[in-house]
């Protein structure tokens, strides 16, 4: 098992930056793929990036590209989730999940049995 705590969140202008991060528990994190997730008010919760368990391959949503970029450090049981440019409409609690496999496409958040609790982010306009 692992367990999951974000951090990093907070308040920003439009056009600001921030960086979360995801510490995991445990002596197996590289074994596990990370993915990073959203969920604005009233809204699904939304797929936004994932890395392999090297790093070496990485996912973005369309609304992030270009903008977001996730990364990992094994060595420190942390994921990464630098976020340049944001919007208003980036507005959400961001949640990183993990599973050994996740099941499903890259976007499932149903693939993950492993979720922390969240961290808000709040871009102003």
């Amino acid at each position: 098992q692992v367990q999951l705590v974000e951090s990093g969140g907070g308040l920003v202008q439009a056009g600001g930056s921030l960086r979360l991060s995801c510490a995991a528990s445990g002596r197996t994190f590289s074994r596990y793929v990370v993915g990073w997730f959203r969920q604005a008010p009233g809204k699904e919760r939304e797929f936004v990036a994932r890395i392999s368990r090297s790093g070496g391959t990485t996912y973005y949503a369309d609304s992030v590209k270009g903008r977001f970029t996730i990364s990992r450090e094994n060595a420190k049981n942390t994921v990464y989730l630098q976020m340049n440019s944001l919007k208003p409409e980036d507005t959400a609690v961001y949640y990183c999940a993990a599973d050994l496999d996740p099941r499903g496409t890259v976007i499932s958040v149903s693939g993950y049995d492993y979720w922390g609790q969240g961290t808000q982010v709040t871009v102003s306009s």
